[in-house]
């Protein structure tokens, strides 16, 4: 199990997040002040760490929830820090009543830790006759209400569609009232993402490679695409350039290990996402 300096080192090494960075660490040194004031008997408001991420896909948000996770268990504010990670499809039934029961079951789960629901606006936007989205929206805000110490609740998606997820219900803007922005990655941070899964997978770039993947994020980020996917979309050129290169090495009989190791500008030119 890591320690506490293990885990904020974690948040410290990923790629760029600089403003989320800076408002967790503010929120963590406020939790460490409240629990030494806490163990010397002295009197203090409630507070809640129940928080909306707000940002694109791929931007780091269940990431950092992950880690947060660890955190608030290094800290003593959660006993076990799991996370568990649901959609809309994890909570809500389609059959009268089922919905609370499903919902119930999942907090169960993530008692100890933190519960991350992604796109949670899903569960307000068709409130139309015989759709269970609210039933799990007010189960959630009870178990919230009633489970103060051990659970925490983190919402997520797209920055639009979640405020207007927090406008739906009065009861949602007030929990979830700490608000963290993921920002979209710039090229050169999306280039340190794709240099570090190298790193990761035991593969070299040569430079002129290295230019020509900055040079497709430069490009892609300035389209402004719906499907644009940051980490997620270098995860994908990733895996596109390991196709190419095994593609190229086919028609060498017994490569170098520095081959098998080097992906080059042939294997990350031509690449197309959607």
């Amino acid at each position: 199990e890591l320690t506490l300096e293990e885990q904020l080192q974690k948040l410290e090494d990923l790629t760029g997040l600089q403003a989320v960075k800076q408002d967790l660490n503010s929120l963590i040194n406020l939790i460490r002040v409240r629990k030494m004031r806490e163990d010397r008997g002295m009197p203090q408001s409630a507070m809640s760490l129940h928080m909306a991420f707000l940002g694109n896909p791929g931007t780091g948000k269940t990431t950092v929830a992950r880690i947060l996770a660890g955190i608030y268990k290094s800290l003593g504010v959660l006993s076990k820090g799991q996370l568990v990670e649901c959609d809309r499809s994890g909570l809500v039934s389609g059959y009268v009543g089922q919905t609370a029961i499903k919902t119930k079951e999942l907090i169960d789960s993530a008692m100890g830790g933190v519960l991350f629901i992604d796109e949670a606006y899903a569960l307000t936007t068709n409130t139309g006759k015989g759709d269970f989205g609210q039933e799990a929206v007010n189960t959630l805000l009870k178990a919230m209400e009633d489970n103060r110490d051990d659970f925490i609740v983190i919402v997520a998606g797209y920055s639009d569609l979640m405020e207007e997820f927090l406008d739906s219900n009065p009861g949602l803007r007030s929990r979830f009232n700490k608000i963290i922005t993921f920002e979209d990655y710039m090229p050169d941070e999306l280039l340190d993402i794709f240099k570090s899964i190298c790193t990761k997978s035991g593969m070299t770039i040569t430079e002129e490679a290295e230019k020509a993947v900055l040079d497709f994020f430069v490009e892609r980020c300035g389209q402004n695409l719906k499907t644009f996917a940051n980490a997620r979309d270098i995860r994908n050129f990733f895996e596109r350039a390991i196709t190419n290169q095994a593609n190229r090495l086919a028609a060498i009989e017994s490569p170098t290990n520095a081959q098998l190791t080097t992906l080059t500008i042939d294997d990350v030119k031509d690449i197309e996402l959607n």
